[in-house]
């Protein structure tokens, strides 16, 4: 019984190698997508349509913000798109990274708008536009699951501690609740993963929250978020496990106790409550010293805090 596979220990698959993906492509676009369906080619036609649909898949419309030169370079190369947008956690809509973009493509929460609620002197609902009027910005950040694998994104964004000036946190609040999206309708693993407490919902205590890395994304390269990486809005944490960056998010809440996460709830011996980024801290099952970069197939050392303990190791400092 000890033994027994949990619904959610599921490891990370292998991903298409970049020249192969491109050279797929420029195939695509020499034969033609129709020839391509009507000829079945008997070493990957299949594929190739998939590929190509999912080129279509990718066109969301463009969002332009100013780079912040503080966050221009995290230090590593990007990571293509082709891979960022296609190997995605998302258990609202599957368990498998290579199929959530496909089961997701559709997803579309409109009208949208963010809900604040809790221990703030305005509480209200916040529709998309008045969230980005507080000042959209580009940032290039690491990104770490805790599956140990790693890229690197351009995100574009405001700042959370801007929203926090502008909803005026109480002085008594101490933590930000994060609730994501509840449509079993339009989400397939909202229906059928009934073994999972959805919505899913994180939280961060205040000073992470007001930190000025810790941002609140409605984009990525260049463009608005897509639906498998969290549209229309999400959080984003570079320093913590990816989980803590949680995706589609509807409404905030400020308190003053500590409030749960999902996975800490889930599985505590697993996944802490502050998950930080930390190579001498195994997971269970896997070590967290190393992390494959998605796309290159390479492996290199993993950075505590994800490198950004500059800035960040001075929030867990005791005393």
């Amino acid at each position: 019984m000890a033994n027994r596979r949990r619904p959610w220990d599921r490891g990370a698959g292998p991903l298409t190698d970049a020249e192969v993906y491109f050279s797929r492509r420029r195939f695509v676009k020499a034969l033609g997508l129709g020839g391509l369906a009507a000829g079945g080619l008997a070493w990957g036609g299949r594929r190739l349509v998939e590929v190509a649909v999912a080129e279509e898949a990718a066109k969301t419309p463009p969002l332009k913000a100013p780079r912040n030169p503080a966050y221009a370079d995290a230090g590593r190369p990007l990571t293509g798109a082709e891979h960022a947008l296609r190997y995605n956690n998302f258990y609202e809509f599957s368990t498998s990274k290579e199929r959530v973009w496909r089961l997701a493509k559709d997803f579309c929460l409109d009208p949208y708008s963010l809900e604040v609620a809790g221990l703030v002197e305005r509480p209200g609902v916040l529709s998309l536009e008045q969230v980005e009027a507080l000042g959209l910005e580009e940032r290039v950040y690491r990104f770490r699951c805790v599956e140990a694998w790693a890229m690197t994104v351009p995100w574009i964004g405001v700042p959370l501690r801007k929203l926090l000036e502008h909803v005026g946190v109480r002085s008594e609040a101490r933590y930000v609740a994060f609730t994501s999206f509840l449509d079993p309708k339009q989400a397939p693993g909202q229906r059928e993963g009934s073994h999972y407490p959805w919505p899913y919902f994180e939280a961060l205590r205040l000073d992470e929250a007001a930190h000025d890395l810790t941002l609140v994304a409605t984009g990525v390269y260049g463009r608005r978020l897509p639906p498998q990486s969290g549209a229309p809005l999400r959080i984003v944490v570079p320093w913590k496990y990816g989980y803590k960056s949680p995706k589609s998010v509807v409404k905030m809440t400020f308190t003053k106790k500590r409030p749960p996460t999902f996975w800490n709830q889930l599985q505590p011996d697993e996944y802490s409550w502050l998950s930080n980024v930390n190579p001498e801290v195994p997971h269970p099952r896997w070590s967290q010293k190393t992390e494959r970069v998605l796309g290159t197939g390479a492996r290199r050392p993993t950075l505590p805090y994800n490198g950004y303990g500059e800035q960040v190791a001075r929030l867990y400092r005791k005393g």
